[in-house]
């Protein structure tokens, strides 16, 4: 098996455009969340996949391998399966969310572990909720899991719920997953989003609801996703108390 890294980035972000290239303490966002990566892995396997020549620039500016993907793609997983159709000397696709500028690289090391010992499944990240904020905050997907860890279902609602409303105990998401090559040609056959996949702009839904299982595994709650312009405040604050 050969893994490829890819971090899908795209310009034209409905919710906060323009969002890979803007600086973190001087820093571009991808440029972080490329070196995170490259703290365990080869740069010969990273990859950003994008649709703009800005992004582009920036990579070679960097030393990053880039390629843009002139293909309509409707969320970044359908990003990274067209790229798996460029790049058909790898077998398995780990994506790296590129607003995900400090995510903890032992996290990557332990999905790079479970794609080695089972190259042909599904694989996304989980750590706990601490924070009822964060449990009601809609750009945080929470999940929910099997005893087995398999997910059962995601939402941008708090889940799970009950009858007085409350934040008991509950899981998010953390953004990276891997992919079999033969999961990401599934993922492509479906030309548009499922109906819950539309619904919650979350796309492992695409998956569950055709039949194909995704694992999640337990990862660290050190990772921010920058959803809006708010979150970079929230990075800067991170990295502030890691430099002292």
């Amino acid at each position: 098996m050969k893994i490829a890294f890819v971090i899908p980035a795209r310009f034209k972000s409905k919710r906060f455009p323009g969002k890979p290239l803007k600086n973190i303490m001087g820093v571009p966002m991808l440029i972080r969340t490329a070196n995170q990566c490259l703290k365990v892995i080869s740069r010969k396997d990273l990859f950003v996949a994008t649709d703009d020549s800005r992004i582009s620039n920036l990579c070679k500016k960097n030393n990053i391998n880039s390629i843009i993907i002139k293909k309509r793609c409707l969320t970044g997983t359908d990003r990274v399966a067209f790229f798996s159709n460029i790049k058909k000397e790898y077998t398995n696709f780990i994506n790296i969310q590129g607003d995900e500028p400090i995510f903890n690289p032992k996290d990557l090391n332990k999905i790079i572990s479970y794609t080695k010992r089972n190259p042909n499944q599904i694989y996304g990240g989980y750590c706990k909720i601490v924070d009822q904020k964060d449990f009601l905050n809609p750009s945080i997907p929470k999940v929910v899991l099997s005893k087995k860890k398999d997910l059962l279902y995601m939402s941008r609602a708090g889940i799970p719920s009950n009858k007085k409303k409350k934040f008991t105990k509950a899981l998010r998401q953390v953004c990276i997953y891997s992919f079999p090559k033969n999961c990401l040609n599934k993922f492509l056959l479906f030309k548009n989003k499922t109906l819950l996949e539309n619904i919650e702009d979350l796309e492992l839904l695409r998956f569950l609801e055709n039949g194909i299982s995704v694992k999640m595994i337990s990862m660290s709650n050190l990772s921010i996703s920058v959803d809006l312009p708010i979150d970079l405040k929230k990075v800067e604050k991170r990295i502030r108390l890691k430099l002292r």
